[in-house]
């Protein structure tokens, strides 16, 4: 029996998996001035008018996530899930797409949801915390912290499965950058619905079921 090359799925997971932006859910733990300071960054940094690696270790240094709140904020994305995401996930795998998360968010807090939606592979930024689960930094080497870091992944990645064909999903500019690597990139704005995105992308969606007919 021929095994069928593998169909790559990247999605992104921050208002696109999820309704919630986990960096921001992450400073309104902090208050709402931190949570105004470092919305601003991100969606700055999503809409593409600042470079993201101009705000990723500044966000962080600001909020000083600890591990109870990583874990608390993964929960969270699983309350907020895109209502379509469980059933759409589940028909695509049957279909033979590979789903990988591919975020600049962080490792442990997408964890949750990538379980909850039978997704094996995360390429996200992993924090660091100490034996008492306070924040010591970040994965800073990790591709996903800069601009173009998703196209770098991509490549990666492709290099790893050799699919047969690969789509990338997300609502945001550093989504956007993985076009030319890919042979569909599709924007989504259930949640965000970015200008730059929604003219670049091959197709725009505002549902995740809408992938299906898409991926066909």
């Amino acid at each position: 029996m021929v095994t069928q090359p593998t169909k790559l799925l990247c999605l992104d997971c921050d208002s696109t998996l999820s309704a919630i932006e986990g960096v921001d859910e992450l400073a309104r733990l902090r208050g709402p001035a931190v949570l105004a300071q470092v919305a601003q960054m991100t969606n700055d940094a999503m809409d593409g008018k600042i470079p993201l690696e101009s705000v990723f270790a500044r966000r962080l240094e600001i909020i000083r996530p600890g591990r109870s709140e990583a874990a608390a904020i993964g929960e969270q994305y699983i309350r907020e899930i895109e209502p379509t995401a469980v059933a759409t996930l589940a028909t695509l795998k049957a279909a033979g797409w590979t789903p990988v998360i591919v975020s600049a968010g962080y490792t442990q807090v997408i964890e949750p949801l990538a379980q909850l939606l039978g997704i094996a592979r995360i390429e996200a930024v992993r924090l660091d915390f100490d034996a008492a689960g306070n924040y010591t930094g970040f994965d800073a080497a990790h591709p996903a912290t800069r601009r173009g870091g998703k196209p770098e992944i991509v490549r990666t990645l492709k290099a790893e499965f050799r699919p047969a064909r690969v789509v990338a999903v997300g609502d945001g500019v550093s989504d956007l950058e993985t076009r030319d690597e890919v042979d569909l990139f599709v924007g989504f704005g259930r949640y965000a619905e970015r200008a730059k995105v929604k003219a670049g992308a091959h197709a725009f969606i505002q549902s995740l079921a809408d992938l299906i007919p898409l991926l066909a």
